[in-house]
């Protein structure tokens, strides 16, 4: 009867040794390498770092709006997507309302001027 072969020791510590390296050395050498936000914002132009320094409140305002509409949203019994989307159809309503509006007003200052200039009003369509 042939002997059974003993457990090769040496492959499976190789083995192990490359798993490890690969899984933890390869994010921890991007880690290593990816540059921070501050290096980046070093290494932007004079023009680049101008404009970004002046969007930055704007950024951070509309940040902070968009996360108090979510903690609004959240408050609901609703899903977030179906508040957020009622809430888009309601605030394109109101736009549409204020165009109507205003279509109004320039079609009434029109007709105010037509009347001051002694013109007949426009005739209706």
């Amino acid at each position: 009867m042939a002997g059974r072969k003993g457990v090769n020791w040496w492959l499976y510590s190789k083995m192990l040794l490359g798993g490890g390296v690969i899984c933890v050395g390869g994010p921890a050498f991007t880690w290593y390498l990816t540059p921070t936000d501050e290096e980046l914002f070093q290494r932007y132009s004079p023009e680049l770092k101008q404009k970004s320094l002046e969007r930055r409140y704007e950024r951070e305002k509309e940040f902070d709006d968009f996360v108090n509409k979510l903690k609004e949203y959240s408050k609901s019994d609703k899903s977030i997507w179906v508040v957020q989307a009622e809430e888009e159809q309601k605030a394109r309503e109101a736009r549409f309302k204020e165009s109507l509006k205003a279509a109004e007003e320039v079609k009434a200052r029109k007709e105010e001027m037509r009347r001051q200039a002694g013109l007949s009003p426009e005739p209706k369509r």
